[in-house]
């Protein structure tokens, strides 16, 4: 059934473009030509992450409670149309003169408790990172608390991160260097498959068809289908490791706002051994940092999105239990993602577009995380 389309909020829109216009020539005086274009790619991710509705959050949510799992579907999608670009790129990029890097870590303890740990907050905050920052940008104010609470959990997070590295951990295992490209993203279309075969299978068992998938209605005002939103948000990701020369992250910006503003404040975090290797993150301007710019991008896109939709509405009565639990959503996902290296964007899609088994180890820990979160959103009547 198409959807009727609401007259878009022109001003807003107008005024949302001109932000990230003035953010990228910011980006640009402070960083050069690749950190004006970062703003734009975080533009585009912002627009499509709204139009789509493209959240991890809910994806993992409806299979555990509903048995519907297109949302999976499509961030499957998302992977490998981004790893069959990324993995070439990070194995012979040095050799065509566009070198990239991937996301490959150890993964031990830490960062088992750091997914964990946001997977449940994901599902009480009502978005991941990428989630936070679209939602937010599109007018949620409870979102706006989970981001505040989100940057928050960050910054406290940094200042025992040192301890919690101390914990066992297993040595980095990157596919791309024990199979080649080929061999890796074979192997990486086959298990996401096999879980894409099993989605299927669980939903026709409960339901006995496949749920249709939401229509395209405009490219400009959306809605978006999710798998047209996959697509569009590969090329976000493509294009991140293209001008960049790395996959897309959000969260490590969050770590650095709250350290900024403590610092405002008068609190050392500059002493924390965390940001003593980071000193110059600290002391220069924001706009130097990529992670940073491309957020504001997403924040601003959304926003444009939402006007042009014309669903920019701003609900400000909240609940007790809205606040609360986003606040505490809010901190679990920012602790956790600094244990973890990063959120469902970091972490999950760019460890597995890295060919990092890190990537599948946070996938593991992190949906445990978020069944744990669906019971309680549950227990408290959130559904």
């Amino acid at each position: 059934m198409a959807v009727s389309l609401k007259s878009p909020q022109t001003a807003l829109a107008v005024v949302a473009f001109g932000i990230i216009g003035l953010i990228s020539i910011g980006a640009y005086a402070a960083a050069g030509p690749r950190q004006g274009m970062a703003v734009l790619i975080g533009g585009l991710a912002g627009i499509s992450l709204y139009h789509a509705s493209f959240g991890f959050t809910a994806a993992w949510r409806r299979i555990v409670t509903e048995k519907r799992g297109g949302g999976l579907r499509a961030q499957f999608v998302l992977i490998l149309l981004t790893s069959a670009v990324s993995f070439p790129l990070i194995a012979w990029g040095d050799t065509l003169g566009w070198p990239a890097g991937g996301f490959v870590f150890p993964f031990g303890i830490a960062a088992a408790i750091g997914a964990f740990m946001f997977g449940a907050g994901m599902q009480l905050g009502g978005g991941c990172g990428s989630g936070t920052l679209f939602t937010a940008g599109g007018g949620s104010t409870r979102m706006m608390i989970t981001l505040a609470a989100f940057i928050l959990g960050s910054v406290f997070a940094t200042a025992h991160l040192h301890l919690w590295g101390q914990l066992p951990k297993l040595q980095p295992v990157s596919l791309i260097r024990e199979f080649g490209p080929q061999g890796a993203f074979l192997l990486t279309a086959l298990v996401l498959g096999f879980i894409a075969l099993l989605t299927v299978w669980l939903e026709r068992r409960a339901h006995g068809d496949i749920a249709p998938a939401r229509k395209t209605e405009s490219v400009l005002q959306g809605p978006w289908s999710p798998m047209f939103g996959a697509v569009m948000l590969a090329v976000v990701g493509i294009a991140t490791f293209i001008v960049v020369g790395r996959p897309w992250g959000i969260t490590s910006a969050f770590a650095l706002w709250g350290a900024k503003a403590f610092h405002f404040v008068g609190i050392p975090v500059e002493t924390w051994p965390y940001w003593t290797w980071q000193k110059g993150a600290l002391e220069n301007s924001v706009l130097r940092d990529t992670t940073s710019v491309m957020n504001f991008g997403i924040i601003f896109g959304a926003m444009a999105a939402a006007a042009l939709a014309g669903k920019y509405a701003p609900l400000w009565k909240l609940t007790r239990r809205d606040v609360l639990t986003a606040i505490a959503g809010g901190l679990l996902m920012g602790y956790g993602a600094r244990l973890a290296y990063g959120c469902n964007i970091g972490a999950y899609l760019g460890g597995l577009v890295s060919g990092s088994l890190h990537g599948w180890l946070w996938l593991l820990f992190g949906f445990l995380g978020s069944m744990v979160g669906v019971r309680l959103r549950l227990k408290l009547g959130m559904g």
